[in-house]
């Protein structure tokens, strides 16, 4: 296992805060990678679904680019106890990238460039809950926060919004990813602490 990049500046619960069990309040955006930080030119990046039947679908950044955009305000779990609130990002809904893809797959195996992966299920894709995400507080997303673009779940444990997303393969089998065959909770709902495996 590789880098983990700390990145805490203090803690504080603020009064009135809407925290999961075990979560503190955090004002910076630690750093936490399982491995060095990719760096891909956005002329090489490349995003695809692929349905239970093998049909992909791909775009480039370009193709990405000229979807309908979406700016959006959302709170972020880690599972390593940090909270952090009223964080403002730009993407594409997933329920825009799935629209033309025919599939009845119950479960979506996350894919990124430098090898992580994750499972996340499906329904927790669509109705407004997920994005490739491109920008955060105004700005181009970082590599080290998962630039060009990752993966955005914020109703989960921030482990299942993989950064630098690659792909997702739509299945019927539910398939753990690097965090989960290690332990991890294989759906990491923070608001039931939803952390490790029983």
């Amino acid at each position: 296992m590789g880098v983990v990049t700390p990145g805490f500046f203090g803690r504080s619960r603020r009064p009135g805060a809407e925290l999961p069990p075990g979560q503190y309040l955090t004002e910076d955006f630690p750093v936490l990678s399982a491995g060095p930080t990719p760096r891909i030119a956005l002329d090489e990046w490349e995003f695809s679904i692929t349905s239970e039947s093998g049909e992909v679908r791909r775009w480039t950044w370009k193709d990405l680019q000229a979807m309908p955009r979406e700016s959006f305000t959302v709170d972020l779990h880690c599972v390593t106890r940090w909270s952090k609130l009223a964080t403002d990002w730009e993407g594409v809904s997933l329920d825009a990238l799935l629209a033309d893809i025919e599939s009845s797959a119950d479960f979506a195996f996350v894919s990124s460039y430098g090898g992580y992966t994750t499972n996340v299920p499906v329904e927790d894709l669509l109705e407004g809950k997920a994005w490739v995400a491109f920008g955060y507080d105004g700005e181009e997303l970082a590599p080290e926060h998962g630039g060009p673009a990752r993966l955005l779940v914020p109703h989960l444990y921030l482990w299942k919004s993989a950064k630098w997303v690659r792909g997702i393969t739509l299945s019927n089998v539910d398939e753990p990813g690097f965090w989960e065959t290690a332990g991890y909770h294989n759906y990491g709902d923070p608001w039931r602490e939803q952390r490790y495996w029983e």
